[in-house]
């Protein structure tokens, strides 16, 4: 299974930041995600910018065993 790597606000509501989650592409990976982690988890995915290994991925995008999808929400600063 994938790893799926959660960062700030993600990772909070998830609890972890750092888990295997079942998926041969990135949207199978993020629903088994949401439906792991519930509401307040499935409610920031939306926004959140998603990488696979490093490069930008979409939801269509193919993953493996030996991938790292990493979701990271915004990030505001001042």
């Amino acid at each position: 299974m994938p790893t799926l790597r959660l960062f700030a606000t993600v990772r909070v509501a998830a609890g972890t930041g750092k888990a295997t989650i079942p998926g041969s592409t990135v949207a199978e990976v993020l629903d088994a995600a949401r439906e792991e982690y519930g509401p307040s988890f499935a409610e920031l995915v939306p926004v959140c910018r998603v990488w696979v290994n490093g490069e930008s991925a979409d939801g269509s995008t193919a993953v493996t065993d030996a991938d790292e999808v990493a979701l990271l929400p915004p990030v505001s600063g001042g």
